[in-house]
Protein backbone atom coordinates (compact mmCIF):
# COMPACT_ATOMS: atom_id res chain seq x y z
CA UNK A 1 0.00 0.00 0.00
CA UNK A 2 1.52 3.40 -0.82
CA UNK A 3 2.52 5.96 1.69
CA UNK A 4 0.27 8.34 2.89
CA UNK A 5 1.09 11.52 3.72
CA UNK A 6 1.17 12.53 7.19
CA UNK A 7 0.30 15.99 6.78
CA UNK A 8 -2.66 14.87 4.71
CA UNK A 9 -4.41 12.49 7.71
CA UNK A 10 -2.99 14.70 10.75
CA UNK A 11 -4.14 18.05 9.21
CA UNK A 12 -7.74 16.23 9.09
CA UNK A 13 -7.69 15.45 12.99
CA UNK A 14 -9.20 18.77 14.24
CA UNK A 15 -12.21 19.03 12.12
CA UNK A 16 -13.28 15.25 11.64
CA UNK A 17 -12.17 13.96 15.33
CA UNK A 18 -13.27 14.88 18.42
CA UNK A 19 -11.09 12.87 21.79
CA UNK A 20 -11.99 12.92 25.11
CA UNK A 21 -11.25 10.93 28.35
CA UNK A 22 -12.66 11.14 31.02
CA UNK A 23 -12.30 9.48 34.59
CA UNK A 24 -14.78 7.83 36.50
CA UNK A 25 -15.24 5.34 39.38
CA UNK A 26 -16.30 2.51 36.94
CA UNK A 27 -13.53 3.51 35.08
CA UNK A 28 -12.64 5.19 31.50
CA UNK A 29 -14.49 6.21 28.65
CA UNK A 30 -12.44 6.84 25.32
CA UNK A 31 -14.77 8.86 22.39
CA UNK A 32 -12.92 8.41 18.95
CA UNK A 33 -15.31 10.55 16.69
CA UNK A 34 -17.91 8.00 16.56
CA UNK A 35 -16.49 5.26 18.00
CA UNK A 36 -16.84 4.70 21.74
CA UNK A 37 -14.67 2.75 23.79
CA UNK A 38 -15.01 1.84 26.92
CA UNK A 39 -12.24 -0.25 29.39
CA UNK A 40 -12.49 -1.30 33.03
CA UNK A 41 -16.20 -0.60 33.40
CA UNK A 42 -17.34 -2.48 30.17
CA UNK A 43 -15.13 -6.02 30.82
CA UNK A 44 -15.20 -5.46 34.40
CA UNK A 45 -11.65 -6.58 34.75
CA UNK A 46 -8.77 -4.19 34.75
CA UNK A 47 -5.31 -5.67 33.32
CA UNK A 48 -3.19 -3.77 34.70
CA UNK A 49 -5.26 -2.80 38.07
CA UNK A 50 -3.56 -2.68 41.41
CA UNK A 51 -4.13 -6.01 42.08
CA UNK A 52 -3.28 -7.38 38.67
CA UNK A 53 0.26 -5.58 39.52
CA UNK A 54 0.53 -7.30 42.78
CA UNK A 55 0.16 -10.60 41.38
CA UNK A 56 1.90 -10.30 38.14
CA UNK A 57 4.58 -12.19 38.89
CA UNK A 58 2.03 -15.46 39.88
CA UNK A 59 -0.09 -15.05 37.29
CA UNK A 60 2.99 -14.86 34.58
CA UNK A 61 4.44 -18.15 35.81
CA UNK A 62 0.83 -19.51 35.95
CA UNK A 63 -0.21 -19.22 32.56
CA UNK A 64 -0.11 -22.52 30.60
CA UNK A 65 -1.38 -23.81 27.47
CA UNK A 66 -4.80 -23.30 25.90
CA UNK A 67 -7.04 -19.89 25.55
CA UNK A 68 -5.08 -18.51 28.57
CA UNK A 69 -1.58 -18.96 26.99
CA UNK A 70 -2.84 -17.62 23.53
CA UNK A 71 -4.65 -14.38 25.48
CA UNK A 72 -1.56 -13.79 27.59
CA UNK A 73 0.22 -14.25 23.55
CA UNK A 74 -1.96 -11.85 22.60
CA UNK A 75 -1.31 -9.24 25.03
CA UNK A 76 2.00 -8.98 25.02
CA UNK A 77 1.99 -8.47 21.68
CA UNK A 78 -0.32 -5.90 21.13
CA UNK A 79 1.88 -4.14 24.03
CA UNK A 80 4.90 -4.83 21.89
CA UNK A 81 2.59 -3.24 18.83
CA UNK A 82 1.77 -0.01 21.32
CA UNK A 83 5.62 0.63 22.35
CA UNK A 84 6.23 0.77 18.88
CA UNK A 85 4.02 3.52 17.87
CA UNK A 86 4.68 5.20 21.16
CA UNK A 87 8.69 5.40 20.47
CA UNK A 88 7.91 6.04 16.75
CA UNK A 89 8.25 9.39 14.73
CA UNK A 90 5.62 10.42 12.18
CA UNK A 91 6.88 8.98 9.79
CA UNK A 92 7.57 5.87 11.63
CA UNK A 93 4.33 5.64 13.01
CA UNK A 94 2.30 6.08 9.85
CA UNK A 95 4.29 3.77 8.12
CA UNK A 96 3.58 0.53 11.47
CA UNK A 97 -0.35 2.02 11.04
CA UNK A 98 -0.36 1.38 7.43
CA UNK A 99 1.88 -2.16 7.46
CA UNK A 100 -0.59 -3.35 10.56
CA UNK A 101 -3.65 -1.86 9.37
CA UNK A 102 -5.87 -5.45 10.57
CA UNK A 103 -4.50 -5.03 14.19
CA UNK A 104 -6.00 -2.18 14.99
CA UNK A 105 -9.55 -4.02 16.45
CA UNK A 106 -11.13 -3.30 19.39
CA UNK A 107 -8.95 -5.78 21.33
CA UNK A 108 -6.50 -3.58 20.66
CA UNK A 109 -7.90 0.07 21.84
CA UNK A 110 -9.36 -1.86 25.17
CA UNK A 111 -5.27 -3.02 25.90
CA UNK A 112 -4.83 0.90 24.82
CA UNK A 113 -6.96 1.90 27.28
CA UNK A 114 -6.02 -0.11 29.82
CA UNK A 115 -2.47 0.86 29.42
CA UNK A 116 -3.83 4.80 29.82
CA UNK A 117 -5.80 3.46 32.87
CA UNK A 118 -2.44 2.97 34.78
CA UNK A 119 -0.63 5.96 34.02
CA UNK A 120 0.33 7.71 37.09
CA UNK A 121 0.74 11.36 35.35
CA UNK A 122 -1.32 13.44 33.41
CA UNK A 123 1.55 13.81 30.94
CA UNK A 124 1.58 10.01 30.34
CA UNK A 125 -2.00 10.14 29.89
CA UNK A 126 -2.26 13.07 27.48
CA UNK A 127 0.65 10.57 25.77
CA UNK A 128 -1.86 7.88 24.98
CA UNK A 129 -4.53 10.42 24.31
CA UNK A 130 -2.31 11.96 21.25
CA UNK A 131 -1.10 8.57 20.45
CA UNK A 132 -5.22 6.98 20.31
CA UNK A 133 -6.15 10.09 18.46
CA UNK A 134 -3.15 10.15 15.70
CA UNK A 135 -3.57 6.11 15.18
CA UNK A 136 -6.92 6.47 14.73
CA UNK A 137 -6.44 9.32 12.21
CA UNK A 138 -4.20 7.24 10.14
CA UNK A 139 -6.87 4.37 10.16
CA UNK A 140 -9.51 6.61 8.98
CA UNK A 141 -7.39 8.01 6.14
CA UNK A 142 -6.29 4.20 5.33
CA UNK A 143 -10.25 3.30 5.37
CA UNK A 144 -11.36 6.14 3.17
CA UNK A 145 -8.84 5.87 0.49
CA UNK A 146 -9.32 2.02 -0.05
CA UNK A 147 -12.91 2.59 -0.02
CA UNK A 148 -12.53 5.34 -2.79
CA UNK A 149 -9.74 2.53 -4.68
CA UNK A 150 -12.82 -0.03 -4.49
CA UNK A 151 -14.97 2.44 -6.52
CA UNK A 152 -12.71 3.48 -9.14
CA UNK A 153 -11.54 0.05 -9.31
CA UNK A 154 -15.39 -0.97 -10.10
CA UNK A 155 -15.75 2.26 -12.55
CA UNK A 156 -12.95 0.24 -14.53
CA UNK A 157 -14.56 -3.03 -14.25
CA UNK A 158 -17.99 -1.81 -15.46
CA UNK A 159 -16.28 -0.32 -18.64
CA UNK A 160 -14.58 -3.41 -19.48
CA UNK A 161 -17.14 -5.35 -18.85
CA UNK A 162 -19.60 -2.55 -20.64
CA UNK A 163 -20.03 -4.77 -24.44
CA UNK A 164 -21.26 -7.95 -23.04
CA UNK A 165 -23.57 -6.39 -20.50
CA UNK A 166 -24.85 -3.01 -21.99
CA UNK A 167 -28.66 -3.75 -23.62
CA UNK A 168 -28.72 -7.07 -21.95
CA UNK A 169 -31.42 -8.74 -19.60
CA UNK A 170 -29.71 -11.60 -18.70
CA UNK A 171 -25.93 -12.49 -18.50
CA UNK A 172 -25.09 -14.92 -20.55
CA UNK A 173 -21.75 -16.82 -22.10
CA UNK A 174 -20.24 -16.74 -24.53
CA UNK A 175 -21.59 -13.21 -25.24
CA UNK A 176 -24.54 -12.93 -28.50
CA UNK A 177 -22.62 -10.13 -29.95
CA UNK A 178 -19.77 -11.72 -31.77
CA UNK A 179 -17.14 -8.72 -31.23
CA UNK A 180 -18.19 -8.05 -27.50
CA UNK A 181 -14.69 -9.90 -26.57
CA UNK A 182 -12.63 -8.02 -29.05
CA UNK A 183 -13.75 -4.40 -27.56
CA UNK A 184 -13.15 -5.80 -24.09
CA UNK A 185 -9.74 -6.84 -24.81
CA UNK A 186 -9.34 -3.27 -26.21
CA UNK A 187 -10.53 -1.37 -23.28
CA UNK A 188 -8.41 -3.86 -21.66
CA UNK A 189 -5.64 -2.65 -23.42
CA UNK A 190 -6.10 1.06 -22.68
CA UNK A 191 -6.72 0.57 -19.22
CA UNK A 192 -3.74 -1.34 -18.75
CA UNK A 193 -1.90 1.42 -20.35
CA UNK A 194 -3.23 4.31 -18.16
CA UNK A 195 -1.98 1.93 -15.01
CA UNK A 196 -5.59 1.45 -13.88
CA UNK A 197 -5.11 -2.35 -13.76
CA UNK A 198 -3.66 -2.43 -10.39
CA UNK A 199 -3.50 -4.49 -7.30
CA UNK A 200 -7.31 -3.03 -6.35
CA UNK A 201 -8.34 -4.15 -9.23
CA UNK A 202 -7.63 -7.69 -9.94
CA UNK A 203 -8.49 -7.76 -5.97
CA UNK A 204 -12.06 -6.75 -7.05
CA UNK A 205 -12.33 -8.84 -9.84
CA UNK A 206 -10.73 -11.70 -8.14
CA UNK A 207 -13.56 -11.15 -4.93
CA UNK A 208 -16.38 -10.77 -7.38
CA UNK A 209 -15.53 -14.01 -9.37
CA UNK A 210 -15.19 -15.88 -5.94
CA UNK A 211 -19.15 -14.94 -4.81
CA UNK A 212 -20.22 -15.75 -8.40
CA UNK A 213 -18.85 -19.58 -8.26
CA UNK A 214 -20.05 -19.83 -4.85
CA UNK A 215 -23.30 -18.28 -5.22
CA UNK A 216 -23.05 -21.30 -8.52
CA UNK A 217 -26.42 -19.61 -10.06
CA UNK A 218 -24.27 -17.14 -11.93
CA UNK A 219 -22.38 -19.47 -14.57
CA UNK A 220 -22.59 -16.89 -17.13
CA UNK A 221 -21.08 -13.85 -14.45
CA UNK A 222 -18.30 -16.56 -13.51
CA UNK A 223 -17.02 -17.20 -16.92
CA UNK A 224 -17.20 -13.36 -18.42
CA UNK A 225 -14.75 -13.00 -14.54
CA UNK A 226 -12.62 -15.40 -15.35
CA UNK A 227 -12.37 -13.81 -19.25
CA UNK A 228 -11.24 -10.55 -17.81
CA UNK A 229 -8.68 -12.15 -15.80
CA UNK A 230 -7.68 -14.10 -18.80
CA UNK A 231 -7.87 -10.85 -20.86
CA UNK A 232 -5.58 -9.64 -18.42
CA UNK A 233 -2.84 -11.92 -18.25
CA UNK A 234 -2.96 -12.11 -22.08
CA UNK A 235 -2.31 -8.13 -22.10
CA UNK A 236 0.46 -8.00 -19.42
CA UNK A 237 2.42 -10.96 -20.56
CA UNK A 238 2.64 -9.71 -24.23
CA UNK A 239 4.32 -6.76 -23.28
CA UNK A 240 7.55 -8.99 -23.39
CA UNK A 241 8.89 -10.85 -26.26
CA UNK A 242 11.73 -13.45 -25.64
CA UNK A 243 11.18 -15.11 -29.47
CA UNK A 244 14.51 -13.15 -31.19
CA UNK A 245 17.53 -14.50 -29.79
CA UNK A 246 20.47 -12.19 -31.75
CA UNK A 247 19.37 -12.25 -35.24
CA UNK A 248 17.64 -15.95 -34.69
CA UNK A 249 13.92 -16.82 -33.38
CA UNK A 250 13.40 -19.13 -31.15
CA UNK A 251 10.19 -20.48 -32.28
CA UNK A 252 9.36 -21.94 -28.84
CA UNK A 253 9.64 -18.76 -27.44
CA UNK A 254 7.63 -17.62 -30.69
CA UNK A 255 5.12 -20.58 -30.39
CA UNK A 256 4.34 -19.81 -26.93
CA UNK A 257 3.69 -15.82 -27.60
CA UNK A 258 1.60 -16.50 -30.15
CA UNK A 259 -0.48 -19.10 -27.86
CA UNK A 260 -0.69 -16.02 -25.00
CA UNK A 261 -1.99 -13.54 -27.67
CA UNK A 262 -4.88 -15.96 -28.91
CA UNK A 263 -8.37 -16.34 -26.89
CA UNK A 264 -8.02 -19.48 -25.06
CA UNK A 265 -10.84 -21.29 -27.28
CA UNK A 266 -7.82 -21.44 -30.04
CA UNK A 267 -5.92 -23.34 -27.83
CA UNK A 268 -6.82 -26.52 -28.80
CA UNK A 269 -6.35 -25.77 -32.52
CA UNK A 270 -2.94 -23.81 -32.08
CA UNK A 271 -1.51 -27.20 -30.03
CA UNK A 272 -2.43 -29.06 -33.32
CA UNK A 273 -0.69 -26.82 -35.96
CA UNK A 274 2.46 -25.68 -33.89
CA UNK A 275 3.50 -28.54 -31.56
CA UNK A 276 5.68 -32.06 -33.52
CA UNK A 277 2.68 -34.23 -32.39
CA UNK A 278 0.41 -32.71 -35.26
CA UNK A 279 1.34 -30.28 -37.84
CA UNK A 280 4.12 -28.26 -36.05
CA UNK A 281 7.97 -27.93 -35.49
CA UNK A 282 7.56 -26.65 -31.45
CA UNK A 283 7.96 -30.91 -29.41
CA UNK A 284 6.48 -30.73 -26.36
CA UNK A 285 9.58 -30.76 -24.33
CA UNK A 286 10.57 -27.46 -25.88
CA UNK A 287 7.09 -25.81 -24.87
CA UNK A 288 7.46 -27.12 -21.68
CA UNK A 289 10.62 -26.04 -21.09
CA UNK A 290 9.76 -22.29 -22.59
CA UNK A 291 6.81 -22.17 -20.31
CA UNK A 292 8.64 -22.78 -17.31
CA UNK A 293 11.08 -20.16 -18.04
CA UNK A 294 8.14 -17.27 -18.54
CA UNK A 295 7.08 -18.61 -15.01
CA UNK A 296 10.01 -18.69 -13.49
CA UNK A 297 10.61 -14.96 -15.26
CA UNK A 298 7.08 -13.68 -13.64
CA UNK A 299 7.54 -14.67 -10.07
CA UNK A 300 11.29 -12.52 -10.67
CA UNK A 301 9.44 -9.48 -11.76
CA UNK A 302 5.90 -9.39 -9.84
CA UNK A 303 5.50 -9.24 -6.23
CA UNK A 304 5.59 -12.06 -4.30
CA UNK A 305 1.63 -12.91 -2.92
CA UNK A 306 0.30 -10.43 -5.31
CA UNK A 307 -2.67 -11.08 -7.62
CA UNK A 308 -0.67 -10.06 -10.31
CA UNK A 309 1.69 -12.67 -9.99
CA UNK A 310 -0.77 -15.16 -8.86
CA UNK A 311 -3.01 -14.39 -11.86
CA UNK A 312 -0.39 -14.89 -14.40
CA UNK A 313 1.17 -17.67 -13.28
CA UNK A 314 -2.39 -19.59 -13.13
CA UNK A 315 -3.01 -18.49 -16.78
CA UNK A 316 0.58 -19.91 -18.25
CA UNK A 317 -0.18 -22.75 -15.77
CA UNK A 318 -3.63 -23.43 -17.46
CA UNK A 319 -2.18 -23.04 -20.61
CA UNK A 320 0.90 -25.95 -19.96
CA UNK A 321 -2.18 -28.29 -18.34
CA UNK A 322 -3.86 -28.00 -21.51
CA UNK A 323 -1.27 -28.54 -23.38
CA UNK A 324 -0.69 -31.84 -21.74
CA UNK A 325 -4.24 -32.40 -22.42
CA UNK A 326 -4.40 -32.16 -25.74
CA UNK A 327 -0.48 -34.46 -25.95
CA UNK A 328 -1.85 -37.32 -23.83
CA UNK A 329 -4.31 -37.17 -26.57
CA UNK A 330 -2.55 -36.99 -29.52
CA UNK A 331 -0.25 -39.97 -28.00
CA UNK A 332 -3.21 -41.91 -27.07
Amino acid sequence: MAAISSVQCLSSYDSHHHYHHQRSQSGSRWRLGSRVLVSSSLCKISLLSGVYLKRRRHLMCAVKGGAAEGAFKKTVELDMMIDALKDANPRELEKLVVENILAFDEVFWLRLAARSDTCTSDDDKKDYEELAATVMTIVDCVVNMTQEKIESSTDVLKAILRPVVEGVEEISWPPRDPHAINQMEKEMIQREKQGQLDEGFLSQVSAQLRQAKEDKDKPGLAAMLQKVLQLYAATVLSKRSYAKKGNEIVKAEQFLETLIKAPEEQWNKLFLEGLTLGKGEVTPDELSSVIKKRVERTLIRTEGGSYEQRILIEYLKGMESRANDVMKLLQG
